[in-house]
């Protein structure tokens, strides 16, 4: 055969964060991502693992240059670092012609709290308000305390890093705060809470969010694939809820497939509707979707016709996972249909 006419055989690093002994001992097999790679080989794409630590960047970009494409788990918080130089070298990998899901640009355009705010005319927006300085949320945050709780979230975080619920109190200037990541609130003032938001500012904004009293029945998580749904996860959760008998029932995320009925109505609205108006108003092209994406929804108020509301609570983009067992196939069709772009 004529080595110019051979056929095109792609090949993709999964990419996620480790030592230089993860990145030593980490195989096919023994990865966390071991689905996603027996997925990739099923469609026809050489898959391979990348581990990478700041302290041997430059053999992650040689890595990275070798193949045609990256597929990339890393949080944007992790330990105590973030992904600056990562997004960095994922910049100027793409520069080069590599194919970079998730791109740091589109990270930067979706997967951060302030796409609630970008997004709150759509279906599944609400009252959100953008603090970029501290002295703006020191400003309008007391008055639309006045109309309930709120939720205040930095724009980049992970685990519920940054996220409060923050309510006032008859005690003025006292304010009743709920972190996130703790069981118990706390009474402050608001210079006080502002403090503790100091930090966020430094290189972000703070979203403001009203409180949604459904919460406490359960968070709808959706996942995408590029611009197809790719299954859902459903589970009650204790963040953020301070009833006693809700948190009790708080649990594992339960996975299902995209044919689950109980939520075909989100899927029909995130596949048709939600996903197209976000890509339109965020500038992101349809081939430049996340392989692996998801939308956490919360309960709004119920409608006229009796059937629920979905109120966005974040989007995840940077590290999704774990997710539904039907996933990797999604992803590894995604990739596919990426690289045969290249041809």
């Amino acid at each position: 055969m004529d080595p110019e006419r051979q056929p095109f055989s792609p090949s993709i690093a999964i990419l996620s964060r480790g030592d230089a002994a993860a990145r030593r001992d980490t195989t096919l097999q023994n990865s966390r991502f071991v689905h996603v790679f027996e997925a990739l080989a099923a469609v026809g794409i050489e898959a391979r693992p990348a581990i990478y630590d700041e302290t041997f960047a430059e053999e992650v970009r040689e890595q990275l240059l070798a193949v045609d494409g990256v597929l990339v788990w890393v949080n944007p918080i992790q330990d105590g670092r973030n992904r600056a130089g990562l997004d960095a070298l994922l910049r100027d990998v793409a520069a080069r012609g590599v194919w970079v899901s998730a791109h740091p640009d589109v990270i930067l355009k979706m997967g951060t709290k302030e796409v609630l705010y970008r997004t709150r005319p759509m279906g599944w927006g609400c009252d959100t308000a953008l603090y970029q300085t501290a002295e703006a949320m020191r400003a309008e945050l007391p008055t639309r305390l006045g109309a309930g709780p709120r939720a205040i979230k930095r724009n980049r975080g992970n685990g519920g890093q940054g996220v409060w619920k923050v309510e006032r109190l008859p005690t003025a200037p006292m304010i009743r705060v709920l972190d996130a990541t703790k069981d118990a609130p706390e009474e402050l003032t608001l210079d006080d809470f502002l403090r503790r938001c100091a930090e966020y500012f430094e290189n972000g904004s703070v979203i403001d969010q009203p409180f949604q009293p459904r919460l406490s029945e359960g968070v709808v998580r959706c996942y995408m694939a590029g611009d197809r749904c790719a299954g859902f996860g459903h589970h009650k959760v204790k963040a953020l809820v301070d009833s006693p008998a809700a948190r009790s029932e708080a649990g594992a995320r339960l996975y299902t497939s995209n044919a689950d009925p109980r939520f075909q109505r989100l899927r029909r609205l995130m596949e048709d509707e939600w996903t197209p108006q976000l890509t339109s108003l965020l500038d992101i092209a349809r081939g430049d979707l996340p392989a692996i994406w998801d939308a956490d929804f919360m309960l709004g108020p119920v409608q006229a016709d009796g059937s629920d509301s979905y109120v966005l609570g974040e989007i995840n983009v940077s590290s999704v996972h774990p997710y539904p067992d039907e996933a990797p196939a999604e992803i590894a069709r995604r990739a596919a249909d990426r690289l045969q772009l290249k041809l």
